[in-house]
């Protein structure tokens, strides 16, 4: 009885011992970074938005250029005419310092779990859609599932629509943000003219850059909404203490 007694407890405490994490420490660790620079950058970037809300295309952008669009809100600057008859106060000048340290942690928080992931099949494994999941029934059941707001059948693992998202992020959405990004940067368009004359001049670049900004907190609410919906704690205490992966 005592040896029975034994065996059962091994059995029921090795598996908890030995299950993976959710997540690895790397992943985790650039998670946490890279949500940390998106959101000091999404609040300098209203702050530089406010600067001067309007946007243009092409290589020239002022007052007296006539923007291809513009935000009806009231400016920080007086020059800029908005309809408002008072201005906000000017923040430009520590927006722009955070907006800057804070893009470059975000780099290079990207590009370790860029390598990390490469290097060690992340993307291969858990992100890259499986050929028998590639079809339109599976795409439209995922899309589906997130309308209807259902709790995913399977926690260990990510549906289609999840792995699309988070590749076109990866390798879509934020290279293009830092690609806009530096296009806007004087000294860096000086050095690398074609990365701006690409996409238009150093204005197409601001205004690709605010749409492109949009579509990643669009993704950031959606994600957030999401992790609130399939279980907030457990998939906090899996993206910081790594929560091994539960079995169905």
């Amino acid at each position: 009885m005592a040896d029975s007694l034994s065996v059962t407890a091994h059995d029921s405490v090795t598996p908890a011992a030995t299950a993976p994490s959710r997540h690895s420490v790397l992943v985790r660790v650039t998670h946490w970074l890279t949500t940390l620079s998106f959101f000091a950058l999404l609040l300098s970037g209203v702050e530089l938005i406010i600067s001067h809300p309007r946007f243009y295309w092409g290589e020239v952008g002022n007052i007296w250029v006539k923007p291809l669009f513009q935000i009806h809100i009231p400016a920080s600057r007086a020059m800029v005419v908005t309809g408002y008859n008072y201005t906000l106060p000017d923040q430009n000048g520590w927006s722009r310092y955070l907006h800057f340290q804070s893009a470059w942690i975000l780099v290079l928080s990207g590009l370790l779990y860029l390598v990390s992931g490469l290097v060690l099949r992340h993307f291969r494994n858990d992100l890259l859609p499986e050929k028998s999941s590639l079809s339109w029934r599976s795409f439209a059941e995922g899309v589906r599932e997130h309308i209807q707001l259902r709790r995913p059948a399977d926690l260990r693992s990510y549906n289609l629509i999840q792995r699309l998202s988070y590749l076109g992020v990866v390798f879509g959405l934020l290279p293009l943000a830092v690609w806009t990004g530096l296009a806007m940067s004087p000294s860096f368009v000086s050095a690398f003219p074609l990365t701006v004359n690409l996409l238009g001049g150093t204005q197409s670049a601001r205004t690709i850059h605010f749409f492109d900004s949009l579509a990643l907190t669009l993704f950031v609410l959606v994600h957030v909404f999401m992790v609130v919906r399939s279980g907030f704690k457990r998939s906090m205490k899996a993206m910081t203490i790594g929560t091994p992966v539960e079995r169905p």
